[in-house]
């Protein structure tokens, strides 16, 4: 019965969204700034994947969140 009330709190699945969304980019990007010394073209394209990894993760989540 609990289940069928239709009062389900969904706060869990929009962060787990959210973090599906930026997570993965904000890592590409702390490490990006961790090897820019010593690999600065190795720190350019972290940082370009990180871009477009956020561009195509809120397309493709923001039209799962509509």
């Amino acid at each position: 019965m609990i289940l069928l009330e239709g009062n389900m709190n969904l706060d869990g699945l929009i962060i787990l969204i959210i973090a599906i969304m930026f997570g993965p980019a904000i890592l590409m990007t702390i490490i990006g700034f961790a090897v820019l010394k010593k690999r600065k073209k190795a720190a350019k394209i972290l940082f370009i994947l990180a871009a477009v990894y956020v561009i195509i993760s809120l397309g493709i989540c923001g039209s799962m969140m509509i």
